[in-house]
């Protein structure tokens, strides 16, 4: 299995990565993409912890929409400091997490946008996939990815929550959905309808640890070791077995990222 989306360079993790990597393995995960922030040096730093403790993950690096406001003055300076990070960082694969957040409107939309931009765009320019960031803002995420690339950008969609009908037009990007720990809530049936109709070869499963623990762990401090939650709970809705689930994303993650 693989963990398509975690933050365990985090400071959250910093006193027992060791243990999280030791559970994850035996737990049968054997290797996470790890989601790093450009702007944060300390976070940045411990991915060379992360790469020593669990020298198969690999890493995306990106400005969150909530940070945006930090390159409100020079947008451009936002895709300077990612492809400054990704220059230094022999493991990392994608661009990411970025997009839009309308929920807390932390940065103001007009700047999310803009950094959204240049950030697809460097993207583009150097062939990387795109782990996205997408919430209440839909239509405006799914406009700019098309006017910046469209078709020949490839990506993610991560933590997907949504109903069939969001899927579909998710899906129609080309884009992946990564599923997480959300869809084993009870209250979560639309999302595990959306998972049990969405092509095989076009999902990946997540914990976005230390955030969005399943069940049973919900409310407690998430880690990659609880995406064998989300690869069983994946199984049973589509009716097929776990083993198949966890090499089937296996194989999409190889497709996407290329690791």
């Amino acid at each position: 299995m693989t963990d398509s989306h975690c933050h365990i360079a985090g400071q959250e993790f910093a006193a027992d990565l060791d243990a999280i990597v030791e559970r994850a393995r035996a737990a049968g995960v054997s290797r996470a993409l790890v989601i790093l922030a450009a702007e944060d040096d300390a976070e940045i730093a411990r991915a060379g912890t992360v790469s020593q403790a669990w020298p198969e993950c690999r890493f995306a690096v990106g400005v969150h929409p909530h940070h945006a406001h930090l390159f409100g003055a020079d947008p451009a300076a936002a895709a300077a400091k990612v492809a400054e990070r990704l220059d230094r960082l022999p493991s990392a694969r994608a661009v990411g997490e970025i997009g839009l957040d309308y929920h807390y409107d932390f940065s103001p939309r007009e700047v999310q946008h803009a950094v959204f931009r240049v950030q697809v765009q460097l993207a583009r320019s150097r062939d990387l996939p795109i782990v996205i960031h997408t919430r209440e803002a839909e239509d405006d995420t799914l406009r700019i990815l098309q006017e910046e690339g469209g078709a020949a950008l490839r990506g993610v969609f991560h933590c997907f929550t949504g109903d069939e009908a969001a899927a579909g037009r998710a899906l129609a990007t080309g884009f992946y959905l990564s599923i997480p720990g959300v869809v084993t809530f009870p209250k979560a049936e639309s999302l595990r309808a959306a998972a049990a109709v969405a092509p095989a070869d076009r999902l990946l499963v997540e914990t976005d640890s230390p955030y969005l623990a399943p069940v049973p762990f919900r409310g407690k401090r998430n880690e990659p070791a609880h995406v064998a939650r989300v690869v069983d709970t994946l199984a049973a809705a589509r009716g097929v077995t776990a083993g198949e689930v966890g090499a089937q994303t296996d194989r999409n993650f190889d497709a996407l990222f290329r690791p």
